[in-house]
């Protein structure tokens, strides 16, 4: 039997039918452990014991500002869901999601009540390693003795990623947006570039005629290129961030994650757009005659 409890090593394993047992070494207690609950790291108000009450559910804080705008948090508050009475006896923090809609933690012989009938009303089993097993000798394990799909917590995790990558329209729409703004990027920046140019000819006629060799002035170019990108990418990654968090603690319906990978990509983003950009401006420079510093 596997005992379940909250944890960093876990076991992700999905059951075929409804049922407490399905085999002689798994069982499932249904309302036993709240496994999956939140963290009490994550909880502002209330426990995560206090689920074992009648009609008893646990919202984040999120959802209970969409359900009851311009509240403070507070315990007891009421509502229906498929008819049936629910009550909040705990507030938590979550990472909000992409839909905005509110979590909800509440016993799994409730959520049978709260949720529509499906022939298939459980989605997955969360179990955890007992010390010193792996994940996923465990996980292995599992699917031999249940012949039911078990995954860890990483494989769990990916799994969900491609399942939108693959069934959803979200990498295209997304895709689209970052390649649209690529390009403008790429546009806008090399028209600046192109009239700086323009502006600077006689200076670059002046260094020119010095003795100045055309490699030179391209690494001159590329240089205040990748100053400008620079600096563009500090302000905008600074002021999108304070728009995020700022727009999170007035309204924290609103998801707002910025990971370093975002960070990294973006910034290689950036100077491959100024050098693109900066590309316009070569020609210019090469073609230029130092005989123009001369020109009226």
């Amino acid at each position: 039997m596997i005992t379940a409890l909250y944890s960093d090593s876990r076991v992700f394993f999905y059951p075929d039918l409804i049922t407490p047992h399905f085999s002689d070494n798994f069982e499932i207690r249904p309302d036993a452990t709240l496994v999956g609950g939140p963290q009490e790291t994550q909880m502002l108000l209330g426990k995560i014991g206090d689920l074992q009450l009648p009609d008893a559910v646990i919202i984040d804080e999120a959802g209970f500002h969409q359900l009851w705008p311009d509240e403070p948090l507070k315990l007891g508050k009421t509502f229906e869901m498929n008819d049936c009475r629910a009550t909040v006896v705990g507030i938590f923090r979550a990472s909000l999601t992409f839909t905005t809609q509110p979590i909800i933690f509440t016993r799994f012989s409730k959520a049978r009540l709260f949720a529509p009938q499906y022939r298939r009303s459980l989605t997955f089993v969360l179990a955890k390693c007992v010390a010193g097993e792996s994940p996923e000798v465990v996980a292995e394990r599992i699917q031999k003795q249940t012949r039911m799909k078990a995954l860890t917590q990483d494989q769990f995790s990916w799994m969900t990623i491609f399942y939108y990558l693959e069934h959803t329209g979200i990498p295209m729409s997304f895709g689209t947006t970052v390649l649209l703004g690529f390009v403008v990027g790429c546009a806008i920046a090399g028209q600046t570039f192109y009239l700086f140019t323009i502006e600077n000819l006689r200076q670059l006629g002046t260094l020119k005629a010095m003795g100045m060799r055309d490699s030179v002035l391209i690494r001159m170019v590329f240089i205040q290129a990748l100053n400008v990108g620079i600096i563009g990418y500090c302000l905008g990654i600074g002021f999108a961030t304070v728009v995020g968090v700022s727009m999170q603690t007035l309204r924290p319906i609103l998801p707002f994650f910025l990971p370093w990978q975002v960070l990294a990509v973006t910034a290689v983003a950036v100077v491959l757009m100024v050098m693109l950009a900066s590309l316009i401006c070569i020609r210019r420079v090469v073609i230029l005659e130092p005989a123009i510093v001369f020109q009226s």
